[in-house]
C-alpha cells in the first residue's frame, strides 16, 4: 500500500465530481470552483497522519482461562476486559478500543468460560447482535475455530447464526470453519451463544415459529448480551434497540442489573467523552455502567518502543534523487517499493523475493534504526497531526529539510511511510505468517 497514492485518489475524486457536478458558465463566477480547490488549507484538509504503535501486553496468558487455553499473549486492555467480565459476577463493560485490537476475544473468552462452566443447561446464555449481517458472519468463523479447537468446549458448547439470509447448505452441527446456521436446528435446540442483527432479533421475539429459541430460558439463563459498534446504533436506529432490549429482557424475566451488557466500538471512548459514553450505554442497554466499565486500548509510546533501539542509520535520500522518491514515475506499485527501499538502505529486492516476507520483516529492524523514523514517531507523539505540521517539526533537527523544495519533503515523508506499511513482523514462533509492524493510517 502507498498511503500517499490513496490519499491522492481520493481528493482527485472529489475534486472530479466538483467540477464535473457544478459546472460554471457565468464570466463573474468563472475559476470560483477551481480557485476553491486549489487555495491550501480551503477545502481539503491535511493529509493527517497517525502510525499507530503496538498494543501494551499483559503478562497472563494461557493460564487466565484453566478450561480455555489462550494461544496468544492477551494485551493488557484484554486483561481488563477479562477481569470484568470473568467469574460468577461479570460486570457490564464498554470495549472501546482500535481495529485489530481484539476487540471480539475481550468478551468472546469469558462468554466460553461461562457456557462452559454451564454446560449441559439447556437455553441461550449469550447474544451477540451485529449492525450487519457481514460481520456476524465473520465473527461466526472465529468463533467456529476457537470452539472446535479447545477440547473442552467441543461438542460442549454450541453457537448459531439466525440471521435474515439463508444458506443453499444451512450447517446442522459445528463445523471446524462454520457454527450453526440451520434455523429449524436452532429451534429444536437453542444454541448456547446467538448471533444476529437488532432486526432479526426482533422479529425471533414476535413470531410464533421462532417461540421455541425462547423455550428453555428461566430468568437467569441469558447472562451476555453484547452490541458490536455500539456507535452505530444513534438516533432513531439507537432508540429502536433501546426498545427492543427491553422488550428482550421483559420477555425473559430478566432481574434488573443480573445481565452483563457488552457494547463495543473502534471509534468511542476519548477521555473527554467518557461520561456522556457511560449515559449513552446506559440508555441503551437499561443496565447502569459504572465509572471504570470502558475499556480504552493502551499502546507503547515511542520512547517505549525504540528503548532498546541504538542509531546506526542517518543518512536521507538527497535532495538530487528527488525524482526517484516521486511515486507518479513508477510504472507500478512493485517497482516504486523496490526503489524506495535501495534509496533508503542501498540493497536491493529480487523479483523472485518481493512477494515473499522475509525482505519485509528484516525492513523492521531497517527502519527501527534508522534516526528519521525514530524522529518521525517521536513527532507523532502517538497522536494524529497535519502532514505540514510534522514537515515542520522534522525540519528542527533535519538539516536536509529546512530549506528544501516541498515536494521533495512530501514525496521523502511518503516514501518512508510506504516502507513502514511493508514491513511485518513474525505472528508467532513458528513463522507460518506475518502480520503488519506498525498501522499507518495517512
Amino acid at each position: 500500500m502507498i498511503p500517499s497514492i490513496l490519499a491522492q485518489h481520493v481528493r482527485q475524486g472529489v475534486e472530479d465530481f466538483l467540477r464535473t457536478t457544478f459546472p460554471v458558465f457565468t464570466p463573474f463566477f468563472n475559476g470560483l470552483i477551481e480557485n476553491l480547490i486549489e487555495e491550501d488549507e480551503e477545502l481539503f484538509k491535511g493529509p493527517y497522519l497517525s502510525i499507530q504503535l503496538p498494543f501494551r501486553q499483559g503478562k497472563e496468558g494461557a493460564n487466565f482461562f484453566p478450561d480455555i487455553p489462550l494461544n496468544f499473549t492477551p494485551f493488557l486492555h484484554q486483561k481488563k476486559a477479562f477481569e470484568r467480565l470473568s467469574g460468577m459476577k461479570p460486570r457490564s463493560t464498554i470495549v472501546a478500543t482500535g481495529t485489530g485490537s481484539g476487540k471480539t476475544e475481550c468478551f468472546l473468552y469469558p462468554i466460553l468460560e461461562h457456557c462452559y462452566r454451564h454446560r449441559g443447561e439447556e437455553g441461550i446464555k449469550a447474544i451477540i447482535i451485529y449492525p450487519m449481517n457481514a460481520l456476524a458472519t465473520d465473527q461466526a468463523g472465529r468463533i467456529a475455530e476457537i470452539i472446535w479447537e479447545n477440547e473442552n468446549l467441543k461438542g460442549h458448547v454450541t453457537a448459531g447464526l439466525y440471521v435474515g439470509q439463508s444458506e443453499r447448505e444451512p450447517l446442522r452441527v459445528m463445523s471446524p470453519d462454520g457454527i450453526i446456521t440451520n434455523k429449524d436446528t436452532m429451534r429444536l435446540k437453542p444454541p448456547d451463544i446467538l448471533l444476529t442483527n437488532y432486526k432479526m432479533l426482533d422479529y425471533l421475539l414476535v413470531r410464533a415459529k421462532d417461540f421455541p429459541l425462547w423455550k428453555q430460558n428461566g430468568p437467569e439463563t441469558l447472562r451476555f448480551l453484547v452490541v458490536d459498534e455500539l456507535h452505530t446504533f444513534d438516533g432513531a436506529q439507537g432508540t429502536d434497540l433501546a426498545c427492543l432490549l427491553r422488550r428482550l429482557k421483559a420477555r425473559l424475566n430478566t432481574p434488573q442489573g443480573f445481565v452483563c451488557c457488552i457494547g463495543t466500538s473502534a471509534t468511542l471512548g476519548g477521555e473527554t467523552e467518557q461520561g456522556s459514553l457511560l449515559d449513552y450505554a446506559g440508555k441503551i442497554f437499561g443496565e447502569p455502567f459504572e465509572e471504570s466499565a470502558i475499556i480504552n486500548e493502551l499502546r507503547l509510546s515511542a520512547g517505549e518502543f525504540l528503548e532498546r533501539t541504538l542509531i546506526s542509520r542517518i543518512d536521507i535520500v538527497p535532495e538530487d534523487e528527488k525524482d526517484k522518491l516521486d511515486p507518479g514515475s513508477y510504472d507500478g506499485y512493485r517497482e516504486y517499493i523496490q526503489a524506495q527501499h535501495k534509496l533508503w538502505f542501498g540493497a536491493e529486492i529480487h523479483e523472485e523475493d518481493f512477494e515473499k516476507d522475509n525482505w519485509r520483516v528484516e525492513l523492521c529492524e531497517k527502519l527501527r534504526t534508522h534516526i528519521f523514523f525514530q524522529n518521525l514517531l517521536k513527532v507523532l507523539g502517538g497522536g494524529t497531526r497535519g502532514c505540514n505540521d510534522i514537515l515542520a517539526e522534522l525540519g528542527k533537527v533535519t538539516p536536509e529539510f529546512q530549506n528544501a523544495d516541498k515536494d521533495y519533503r512530501i514525496n521523502l515523508l511518503n516514501s518512508m511511510l510506504a516502507l513502514i506499511s511493508e514491513a511485518r513482523v513474525w505472528k508467532d514462533k513458528n513463522k507460518n505468517s506475518t502480520e503488519p509492524f506498525l498501522h499507518v493510517r495517512l
